[in-house]
């Protein structure tokens, strides 16, 4: 079909964010707007703040359990972090995350 885009999370190719803490690109957009594959091995913790600037981030919890400073998402969760809001990506268990910004 014109102009879809796809692409395997086994074929992204991995970068190392924080002891860890991987991440996959699967998209970029034109205008900035991006998706990407998180992965949290267990006791893993984000090195500082996560801001979300400039935009909002979305996220779904594919598996294990998240935790963003505050409370557990377990999978199956959906996530809506608007822009300017913060918080601090850690797990007990692992994760994997689906990662959105819509405006890059």
């Amino acid at each position: 079909m014109t102009g879809y885009v796809w692409s395997a999370v086994d074929d992204a190719p991995v970068r190392e964010l924080f002891p860890g803490i991987r991440l996959r690109p699967l998209w970029r957009g034109e205008n900035g707007a991006s998706a990407q594959v998180l992965e949290m091995d267990p006791h893993t913790c984000w090195e500082g703040i996560d801001v979300h600037e400039p935009g909002p981030e979305e996220v779904f919890v594919v598996s294990g359990v998240f935790n963003d400073g505050e409370r557990d998402y377990p999978a199956g969760s959906f996530i809506h972090a608007p822009a300017g809001s913060w918080h601090i990506p850690q797990t007990t268990t692992g994760c994997t995350l689906f990662v959105f910004y819509p405006e890059g």
